[in-house]
């Protein structure tokens, strides 16, 4: 299984990034295995609960 992310680094080093289905939470790592790895918690929690408040972005077929 994989999902899309977006991802960056800031001018101190630190990666920062946010999984593309929930783009307004993003999380931070020291470097790009450790962000990658804040990302899949996020996901995992974000996949198997349902959080109040929490928005999706997902693609609707309209035709």
């Amino acid at each position: 299984m994989t999902t899309r992310i977006t991802y960056w680094i800031e001018s101190d080093g630190r990666y920062l990034g946010f999984l593309n289905d929930w783009p307004d939470h993003w999380t931070q790592g020291d470097d790009l295995d450790d962000l990658r790895e804040q990302l899949r918690d996020l996901f995992d929690t974000f996949s198997k609960e349902v959080l109040p408040g929490i928005r999706k972005v997902e693609e609707l077929e309209v035709a």
